[in-house]
């Protein structure tokens, strides 16, 4: 009787090795095309993402130096084609420049006595979710000062309820703002009361801590203990 032949575990490599060559060789038949198309799409998405991370650096890198070129037109007072070539950037810039553009142009509007267009432009950065935060706060804040007039207090004191606390870096300006429109309410109580949680407000400005003092002492707030320290 025939004995079966001694399979060892090289003859198992062998055969397993060529039944994978085979698997791929019929796989290739099959699919080559396909493999070769998917290949070159790959190639082609990753040089194309590269060459555009690099065009964006670039442009950013172009649309820093415009922009820094316009404050030194601004500084030396050479002004007549500021406004246009912040237009552009405001529309083309990376949201860093595009925000510091609309901010500018804001600001330049301001000084051509166009406050409706000032306006505009803090509105514009103000609502556009895509630009950072700190521009978009201050924005707000210069928005509602322009407009501070034409607003009935209770838009002044919703719009600027996320800024108007304690710790918030806008706290000084929106707090002022809040308090001024409670006294439009009529409520001084409150309004006082805010003057001076703003004048105990360390990180605020001296300029609106001292003048929240002497706000809140006008409204019957005590003041006394906030200016024993400044007397020493």
């Amino acid at each position: 009787m025939a004995q079966p032949p001694d399979i060892t575990d090289t003859f198992v490599r062998e055969v397993d090795e060529n039944l994978r060559r085979d698997q791929l060789r019929d796989f290739a038949k099959r699919h080559g095309t396909w493999l070769i198309v998917a290949i070159i799409l790959f190639l082609a998405a990753s040089g194309g993402f590269i060459w555009w991370q690099q065009h964006k650096q670039q442009r950013s890198e172009a649309e820093v130096e415009q922009l820094a070129q316009i404050y030194k037109d601004i500084g030396t007072g050479d002004t007549t084609k500021v406004p246009d070539q912040l237009d552009a950037l405001a529309k083309a810039g990376s949201k860093g420049v595009r925000a510091s553009a609309l901010f500018t142009r804001a600001v330049f509007a301001i000084q051509q006595n166009d406050l409706k267009l000032a306006i505009a432009k803090f509105r514009e950065v103000a609502n556009d979710d895509s630009l950072p935060q700190p521009y978009r706060d201050a924005a707000l804040i210069r928005q509602t000062a322009l407009e501070f007039d034409s607003l009935q207090p209770d838009q002044v004191i919703t719009r600027l309820q996320p800024l108007a606390k304690p710790g918030n870096p806008w706290f000084g300006s929106a707090g002022e703002m809040t308090a001024l429109a409670l006294i439009k309410q009529g409520k001084k109580r409150e309004a006082g009361q805010l003057f001076a949680t703003i004048a105990r407000d360390k990180d605020a400005p001296q300029a609106v801590r001292d003048r929240s003092i002497q706000i809140a002492g006008s409204l019957g707030v005590d003041t006394s203990a906030m200016l024993a320290p400044q007397a020493q």
